[in-house]
């Protein structure tokens, strides 16, 4: 017959807060290990893919590790994956030369109206 394994916390629901991992112990004995949840990966704003250069910690663990590695050096770094921010970067060029070429184009036709 298997040994009983009682329970080390007082919560007896099966819930995600309270997973469990059955563990021998040296002496022989079976045990509970509580398991903490799983922590998600960051996810780019634009895209919903993980970013990649951030760790995936619960949140409060962000709090304890530096800055240097929750963000990556670059624009929108931590927040927005590269290639979102290559999109953005050439969106932003290519709406800034429509706007001169509207420009050339009015200036054009005032100067052939004349």
């Amino acid at each position: 017959m298997a040994q009983r394994v009682t329970l080390r916390k007082r919560q007896p629901y099966n819930t995600t807060s309270n997973r469990r991992r059955v563990v021998k112990t040296p002496g022989g004995k079976l045990v509970y290990h509580h398991l903490k949840k799983l922590a998600s990966a960051p996810k780019c704003g634009d895209c919903g893919v993980a970013l990649p250069g951030v760790p995936a910690l619960r949140p409060r663990q962000y709090a304890t590790i530096s800055k240097r590695q929750k963000t990556v050096t670059r624009a929108y770094g931590g927040s927005r994956c590269g290639d979102c921010v290559k999109s953005r970067i050439l969106r932003a060029f290519l709406v800034e030369e429509a706007k001169i070429v509207k420009k050339v184009i009015k200036s054009q036709a005032k100067t052939t109206r004349k």
